[in-house]
């Protein structure tokens, strides 16, 4: 049985000042929005976020970029966050852009126990910058290093007593891998049922890497909203 929280303030006191975090999804896409605003409340600092872009201005990440607590930030993307770009131009946020294979790849293999890696991606442009390079048959890579995190903030769609996670369709997205290379793995899940009654094929993330789990009702906004006009 996992350790399952009543309160997502609860959830995130544990995470200090200065922690680096993993937050799943994409876009606002299986992104564990509770959680976030829970941090967001706290008023911790300094943290490094690694997570695919940073929401929107006003929800998501973005209540952590607005409120000034990202001190750094990994991602492959500035997406449609105003403020993010702001802070990104004007120099009051460290930002790592990596392509969304190679982000992808580093957090899968930090899960996994990989240290480091070699992708073509990047060569070539400023990416390559400081880092190792070596040929094979001819052909150039980057060396990457493997990515972890002292917590993964995940959403999962259902879970069990075990913290098992299953995820709806594009909701999995990053929160999978995430879920390998936090050393404390704190899981929103919008449904948790018992033991044994998740179907096994269902599992996209096993119990052995969940430390705890919170239940949420989800807003679930649209990043951008496209209508057909008749």
């Amino acid at each position: 049985m996992k350790k399952i929280l009543t309160s997502f303030m609860e959830a995130v006191t544990t995470i200090p000042d200065g922690a680096t975090l993993m937050v799943g999804g994409f876009g606002l896409v299986g992104i564990p929005e509770n959680l976030i605003v829970a941090l967001s409340e706290t008023g911790t600092k300094n943290l490094t976020v690694i997570s695919n872009n940073c929401g929107v201005d006003d929800w998501g990440l973005g209540l952590l970029l607005r409120n000034k607590q990202i001190k750094k930030i990994v991602a492959s993307y500035v997406g449609e966050n105003k403020e993010f770009e702001r802070q990104v131009l004007s120099g009051e946020i460290e930002v790592e852009l990596l392509p969304q294979g190679t982000l992808a790849e580093k957090i899968r293999a930090g899960g996994a126990g990989i240290p480091a890696f070699y992708t073509p991606a990047g060569v070539g442009t400023p990416i390559e910058e400081r880092k190792e390079t070596r040929v094979f048959d001819g052909k150039t890579y980057l060396l990457e290093e493997a990515l972890t995190a002292d917590f993964s903030l995940i959403r999962a769609a259902v879970a069990d007593k075990m913290g098992n996670l299953s995820y709806n369709k594009t909701a999995r997205n990053f929160n999978p891998i995430m879920a390998t290379a936090g050393r404390t793995t704190i899981v929103e899940t919008e449904c948790l049922i018992e033991r044994g009654f998740l179907d096994t094929d269902q599992i996209h993330t096993p119990g052995i890497y969940v430390q705890q789990l919170i239940v949420g009702r989800q807003q679930k906004r649209i990043e951008k909203l496209t209508v057909t006009r008749r």
